[in-house]
């Protein structure tokens, strides 16, 4: 099954929904836009039923194949959220809402589960039930946990659920994908240390948090060079160092620290839990201070599950002609909490010499719809073939 004519045909419609997006992006639940937008395109395909708010701004569409005995069910999600990022591309579509742009190609993630809905309404080549589920907040705000939270499995009777992503610096319309942990885990650190100000011609009457910090970050380290065992794979990062006096000559009361913690395993996760926590407090106690931590688990690993994995891969043979194996990716990714539920796959496909995702000169490569189409299409009427 290589790319579908069909999809040819719309790709010109196709990249003008991609670029409408892309000029109006809208962040984490706010996308009202986007979702009324989705919305009114999947009731002019002809799709059985469309519901708005689930997971407060979600779209669910259902489309029902000429035959439906085999009783199957499977969804195909696409997040719809930008990022808050301006945007520096120049480009003639170029976001027209200042401080948010499609950083991320969900605007093209959203705009090929549109074209590959309208396929399947279209032609119902199918023995069973497509749910196409398009989710806000994949950035930051877990809009997929939300959704499920919201139902989202359990009305629609899904058994199986697939996702994908668009990936620069794979050839454009290739595939890539590997089974079992996929994304990382990606937790947030919030740590509070308070101590002594002063003023810093008298460090001997303070307790200087600024230096109870700086021994903080650098050992926080040890947990990857030496806590952890290292064929594992974790990143422990403080990105944000904030003291609450601006000034020259003043040794500040408190500092709040800022984070991130990356793994690919309950037990690295729940290691880099304990130990940030007692490595935090035992530095700040043993310098006169103290370091209260919040460690907020926030996704957790994305995990791809065998079977669907392989199907998934020989789909995107079929269209390409090949499927990588994808390297681990220590970025995080909220379908993980759909793969939680149900049994399913997420894939990557190529966005080509591009600038990289979350960067202000980042575009989605619009040549890559028919292929992206084609993959979920394929997903529905190989899983679900008419006998």
């Amino acid at each position: 099954m290589p790319v579908k004519n069909r999809f040819a045909e719309l790709h010109t419609d196709i990249t003008a929904w991609r670029r409408d997006l892309h000029e109006h992006p809208e962040i984490l639940f706010e996308t009202h836009r986007t979702s009324a937008t989705v919305a009114d395109k999947l009731r002019a395909f002809g799709c059985d039923e469309v519901v708005e708010g689930v997971g407060r701004t979600g779209v669910v569409g259902v489309i029902k194949g000429r035959e439906t005995a085999s009783g199957k069910i499977i969804g195909l999600r696409a997040d719809m959220d930008a990022l808050p990022i301006h945007e520096q591309t120049g480009l003639e579509y170029a976001s027209k809402t200042d401080g948010a742009m499609h950083a991320c190609g969900h605007d093209g993630h959203t705009a090929m589960l549109l074209g590959a809905a309208q396929y399947l309404a279209e032609t119902r080549n199918f023995d069973g039930t497509v749910v196409v589920i398009f989710q806000p907040a994949e950035e930051g705000g877990g809009g997929a946990k939300v959704m499920c939270d919201d139902g989202l499995m359990e009305r629609w009777g899904i058994q199986e659920v697939y996702g994908m992503h668009n990936w620069p610096g794979m050839a454009p319309g290739s595939f890539a994908i590997r089974s079992g942990p996929f994304f990382a885990a990606t937790d947030l650190l919030d740590i509070e240390i308070e101590g002594k100000g002063g003023h810093a011609a008298k460090p001997n009457e303070t307790v200087d948090t600024t230096v109870i910090a700086s021994q903080i970050v650098g050992a926080l380290q040890t947990i990857a060079a030496r806590n952890a065992d290292p064929i594992g794979n974790i990143v422990v990062s403080i990105t944000s160092f904030e003291t609450s006096s601006k000034a020259y000559n003043v040794i500040p009361q408190r500092v709040h620290l800022k984070g991130t913690v990356r793994t690919m395993s309950l037990e690295l996760r729940d290691l880099a839990d304990k130990r940030v926590n007692e490595i935090c407090t035992g530095i700040a106690s043993a310098m006169g201070g103290e370091a209260r931590v919040t460690y907020h688990r926030n996704y957790p690993v994305m995990v791809n599950h065998d079977e669907q994995t392989e199907f998934a891969a020989k789909v995107a043979r079929d269209i390409s002609g090949d499927c990588d194996e994808a390297p681990l990716v220590m970025g995080g990714e909220d379908f993980a909490f759909m793969l939680e539920e149900r049994p399913g796959a997420y894939i990557l496909v190529g966005n080509g010499d591009t600038a990289s995702v979350h960067h202000p000169l980042y575009n989605f490569n619009d040549d890559v719809i028919p292929a992206g189409c084609s993959w979920w299409a394929g997903i529905v009427e190989q899983r679900m073939p008419i006998a």
